[in-house]
């Protein structure tokens, strides 16, 4: 992003934040659920599960965080197009503000209270046993991971805001996201499950993200797990922002 549109971002972002610091619910309602499926898979089902990993709560972790941001991006969705239908994006290409700096605001706006959702879900990981040796570097690699992914999912969210034509279809499109991460590694290894379903976990994005940061937690070799992941999330961050702009050109012309 160019500095202008930068600065325009930056007063978007303060805009957005205001509305979500306003109603914190969306945030709680965002924690509470993948806090609920972590205690249920610990403490009710872990015990039946053999993940190769004496603390479940370790093998968990890394899947329930992206189902945390899949879950957050709905509201991404959510808000863009209650904008668009109260007419403030009108008023704002009225202004002498750059474009894509609307977008921008509720993408910044995603990643900043995404990363307070996984900060509190780490949180409670760590009282429910979860343990890590990873280092600084490592911490740094994990977070990094954890923001190309808020972020290609927040311009996915985009197109699904600008394109819905009611709220429920605007929020729908996560749903898919949220279910990926139980036909991947991020419950079970893969190779517990059928033929079928096995190839399919081992080649969607889910299962060499949730690979990469477990690697990362546990100070193991990432492998080609990142080098795939990066990938995936670089791909998906190109195509959705490409898409992203596109509709948003028609919307607004």
């Amino acid at each position: 992003m160019s500095s202008h549109v930068l600065s325009d971002a930056n007063v978007m972002l303060g805009r957005s934040m205001r509305h979500v610091t306003r109603s914190m619910d969306t945030i709680i309602t965002v924690t509470i659920t993948p806090i609920a499926m972590m205690l249920l898979f610990v403490y009710v089902l872990g015990g039946a599960i053999n993940a190769g990993t004496d603390d479940y709560v370790d093998y968990l972790t890394p899947g329930i965080l992206l189902i945390s941001i899949a879950s957050g991006i709905a509201y991404t969705a959510y808000r863009l197009y209650g904008d668009l239908q109260s007419g403030i994006f009108e008023r704002f290409h009225s202004m002498p503000i750059a474009r894509s700096s609307v977008l921008w605001g509720h993408v910044l706006t995603s990643l900043v209270s995404n990363m307070i959702s996984v900060a509190i879900i780490v949180l409670v990981a760590l009282l429910m046993g979860f343990r890590t040796s990873a280092g600084v570097g490592a911490w740094l690699a994990v977070a990094g991971i954890l923001l190309l992914f808020t972020l290609a999912l927040s311009w996915l969210a985009v197109i699904a805001g600008l394109a819905a034509s009611s709220p429920d279809g605007a929020s729908a499109f996560s749903y898919p996201l949220i279910f990926l991460p139980f036909i991947s590694s991020a419950f079970v290894p893969t190779e517990t499950m059928p033929a079928p379903v096995e190839w399919f976990a081992q080649n969607q994005p889910v299962t060499s993200i949730v690979n990469s940061i477990r690697s990362l937690f546990a100070e193991q070799p990432v492998g080609d797990d990142i080098w795939v992941a990066l990938a995936w999330l670089v791909g998906i961050l190109i195509v959705a922002y490409v898409f992203a702009m596109v509709v948003y050109r028609k919307k607004i012309a």
